[in-house]
């Protein structure tokens, strides 16, 4: 995960932060709950967070005693950083191979954790089209080994989805890739 990151920041639980906060930028996240999740002391979060903060990566809210954390949608750097995070989580590679090899994606959405901004180890994908099973197979174990994380997918037609959605609603996803023509026909 940290070897792209690793050579530019220093600080493993910096990285961890930016992983976390930038590659859902919807997430919200608390001092402890991070420390806890990234198994690392609270002021080790702390004076990361009041760095991020201080530069304006990060904004802040407070909530009762609680003090939330979220990626700077606003900051000059956020396009950027969101992509270099989708990059070493590897999930760039795994959207590209589908979209040019396996057939006629309509969406894809990454779900549950990741979906969260936590990296558990488990990348969870719902794919929303004809997808040949067997060469979505062969991808993600060649992913796998590159990113060093287990790659599990779900692939289901318009109409499995359609049937699936408000199961789905209860859980964390983010709609990571849509073909055009579905955007066309949407907008139509």
């Amino acid at each position: 995960m940290a070897d792209l990151f690793a050579g530019l920041i220093s600080s493993k639980t910096r990285i961890k932060l930016l992983v976390r906060l930038f590659f859902n930028p919807r997430t919200k996240s608390y001092l402890r709950e991070m420390a806890k999740e990234f198994n690392v002391s609270t002021n080790s979060v702390r004076e990361e967070l009041n760095q991020l903060t201080q530069t304006n990566l990060l904004k802040s809210e407070r909530n009762g005693r609680q003090v939330y954390y979220t990626a700077n949608q606003e900051h000059p750097l956020f396009p950027e950083l969101k992509s270099m995070v989708a990059k070493v989580m590897g999930i760039d590679r795994v959207i590209d191979g589908i979209v040019n090899r396996l057939g006629d994606l309509e969406r894809a959405y990454l779900m549950d954790d990741y979906a969260e901004g936590k990296d558990t180890g488990i990348i969870d994908l719902l794919l929303v089209g004809d997808i040949n099973q067997y060469h979505l197979n062969d991808l993600s174990r060649k992913t796998e080994r590159y990113i060093k994380r287990k790659i599990r997918s779900l692939v289901v037609s318009r109409e499995e989805y359609d049937d699936l959605l408000p199961e789905l609603e209860k859980r964390p996803r983010i709609l990571i890739w849509e073909a055009k023509e579905t955007l066309e026909n949407q907008a139509l």
